[in-house]
């Protein structure tokens, strides 16, 4: 779904930044469609990785670099498009805003609100719709397209539910959410939810 938000996006010879690249997933599938890609993420292990699939694929037109998307400005990429994946805050948005000329598009996946809400606990990254529109706006882009998309599984036990999640347990267990889940299962619940906010947005 996200890749067909910028599907009728014109990339060719322009320079696309990626804001928490990671293992250049998203900057290695969109670097044939564009002159350039920089991937930028604070994760020089991932980095690292981003480089040598990079290498492998023969793509001579991405690069990854060491920033804090956060803390980083990027107008110094000259970017023509800013995207990002499961990496998403004000604080980004806000340098996409300052980075990105008028007309220029800014597209993201981010964390729901509604994610893993059976654990109690939302995710930093995690935006409602409200709160999307609010820091794009704020940010001095016009939003074309937000939607969310969400899938609820429903479980038969709390076996289920637990082999479900078992990927999760080691994340959960140091942020606390763990056991917020167990009790979640133990009061009956039998869900667990994944909803991600797909969101297009254009420079003022």
């Amino acid at each position: 779904m996200f890749l067909k938000l910028l599907a009728d996006e014109p990339l060719e010879g322009r320079t696309v930044l990626d804001v928490g690249t990671g293992r250049g997933r998203l900057a290695l599938t969109l670097a044939p469609r564009c002159g350039r890609v920089v991937g930028i993420d604070r994760d020089e292990t991932a980095l690292a990785d981003a480089r040598r699939a990079a290498a492998v694929a023969g793509l001579t037109n991405v690069e990854f670099v060491a920033v804090d998307a956060e803390a980083g400005e990027y107008a110094a990429f000259e970017p023509d498009a800013v995207v990002a994946h499961l990496c998403m805050s004000s604080a980004i948005a806000e340098r996409a805003g300052r980075a990105l000329a008028r007309g220029a598009p800014f597209a993201f996946v981010a964390f729901h609100a509604d994610q893993w809400k059976e654990t109690g606990r939302r995710s930093r990254f995690a935006w409602s719709e409200d709160e999307a529109r609010a820091a794009l706006e704020g940010a001095g882009f016009a939003i074309e397209h937000l939607s969310v998309e969400r899938d609820v599984q429903a479980f038969g036990s709390v076996e289920e539910a637990l082999a479900a999640s078992i990927g999760l347990e080691e994340k959960w267990r140091a942020d606390g959410r763990w056991f917020r889940y167990i009790k979640f299962l133990e009061d009956g619940g039998r869900t667990l939810t994944r909803a991600h906010l797909h969101v297009k947005a254009r420079k003022k």
